[in-house]
């Protein structure tokens, strides 16, 4: 039989700072509660008797809808809980629709799906407890039941009208910058700048000028307030010899035609995306600087969302290298729709951050959204999930402190878009220092739920801030 310290110890990992249920198993729990506790490997404990060690350690009892749901039911909530149960570690079969609580391990296992619970859905275990522990079998299933994705109506849902394909080398002319360059309007203006650019370093008898000469460090004043936009609107010919002055006008106007027809096309595609907005699934996030840029993002999305693993989803996404709008209030506009309505955010991290960018994942973020952060360097990793201050905010309408998951592998992109329509999620309850709990995503380590062990911030929290859809 274990001894009293034992019992103590196995149950650590549920011993917060505060009041409550995280209270129950402490070093000042009476030691008729311990010592039953260690007698039940020889004798389980049915509902009556947990509910009288509940008492006796100065906590509330639970309903037999609460026991039953979290210690008599594992594989059977497959399609009511929002994530694989028996996932949770110490899971036996042996669990399944037994009367009593069987081990210390049946216990734990109880404990720790509740716990996990009470940091995905409240922030605060004493309260999750509070709110949990009388409701019936039927009212826990419905309430969790309504967390899940329902994964057969996104299978079943069937194919969007097609979005109209843009050549990648061609997509970056859709960019804000390539507009202003090449909108009607600008088209002459182009010419002549280039020419008038042309002509005076002919005249300083500059020898083998290239493009990057006209709009680069040897340009004019007055081209320098356009110089990034010129460079990124002509990059394809920045380095080609200028031989005379009607190569100007060969090498431009094939672009100028290209921007129209690419621009036409995603302006199309923008109402594509507008016309399912009510069924968007994933929102990608990202800032492009480059024209390389732009191919780089258009291969992210082919290699995420064209994998095997979520062809069956039939999933609608946006990929913003495929989408332009009439100007950037209208763009402004239909982002932040898209963002509120998608299911999921991929915020891709580029070698710069924009506030366009990190607005929208703070948007996701505070509406309790899955949001992943991909990172293609370990450092910029290790920063996303440590430091950032957008990788830990708070559910707006709860108060739920809630984290990005952060990963520098479109492998593990492409695994926890399908773990979340799969209701598949994974994660690991730990305590970093009494009353902290963290709960984070298997597969990243990412934080991704969490629990301050600030007892005044805690309880100044839950009390004042806005929690009235749980009660």
């Amino acid at each position: 039989m274990l001894a009293a310290e034992d019992i103590i110890r196995e149950f650590a990992l549920f011993r917060g700072n505060g009041p409550g249920i995280e209270s129950w198993i402490t070093d000042k729990t009476p030691i008729g509660v311990l010592e039953r506790l260690a007698q039940i490997a020889d004798t389980s404990i049915s509902l009556a008797q947990l509910n009288q060690l509940l008492i006796l350690s100065h906590e509330a009892g639970v309903s037999d809808g609460f026991f039953a749901y979290y210690w008599k039911s594992g594989k059977t909530l497959h399609r009511v809980h929002p994530y694989d149960v028996t996932k949770i570690p110490g899971y036996s079969t042996s669990f399944e629709d037994t009367g009593t609580i069987q081990s210390i391990q049946h216990l734990k296992w109880g404990l720790h799906r509740f716990y996990t619970d009470a940091l995905l859905y409240f922030g605060n275990v004493r309260e999750a407890y509070r709110y949990l522990r009388q409701k019936s079998f039927d009212e826990l299933s419905a309430f969790f039941k309504q967390k899940r994705f329902d994964t057969e109506r996104l299978k079943s849902r069937g194919q969007t009208l097609a979005m109209q394909s843009i050549a990648k080398d061609d997509r970056y002319l859709i960019a804000e910058l390539a507009c202003k360059t090449y909108e009607p309007k600008a088209k002459d203006s182009l010419v002549k700048l280039l020419t008038d650019e042309y002509r005076r370093l002919k005249k300083a008898n500059a020898h083998r000028i290239t493009f990057r000469d006209l709009v680069g460090q040897k340009s004019s004043a007055s081209v320098i307030p356009r110089q990034g936009e010129l460079e990124f609107s002509i990059d394809e010919v920045l380095d080609e010899q200028i031989e005379d002055e009607a190569a100007i006008v060969s090498k431009i106007q094939p672009l100028m035609k290209r921007f129209e027809a690419a621009r036409k096309t995603a302006l199309i595609n923008t109402e594509q995306y507008i016309s399912m907005i009510d069924d968007l699934d994933i929102y990608v996030a990202t800032s492009m600087r480059t024209r390389a840029d732009f191919r780089k993002m258009a291969e992210f999305c082919e290699n995420i969302f064209g994998h095997a693993k979520l062809k069956s989803y039939a999933l609608r996404y946006f990929d913003p290298t495929l989408s332009a709008a009439s100007g950037h209030e209208d763009k402004g506009l239909i982002e932040c729709l898209m963002v509120k309505c998608a299911k999921i955010l991929i915020y891709v991290a580029g070698e710069r951050d924009s506030y366009g960018k990190d607005a929208e994942a703070a948007m996701a973020l505070s509406q309790g959204k899955p949001v992943i952060f991909f990172c293609d360097a370990t450092m910029r990793s290790k920063f996303y999930r440590e430091i950032h201050p957008l990788s830990r905010l708070i559910e707006f309408s709860t108060g739920i402190p809630v984290g990005a998951i952060v990963t520098d592998k479109i492998e593990d992109v492409i695994d926890i878009v399908d773990r979340v329509l799969t209701n598949d999620m994974e994660y690991k309850l730990e305590q970093g220092k009494p009353g902290h709990f963290q709960l984070k995503e298997s597969l990243t380590n990412s934080i991704v739920r969490l629990q301050t062990a600030d007892l005044l911030l805690r309880e100044a929290f839950w009390n004042y801030y806005s929690i009235g859809h749980r009660r």
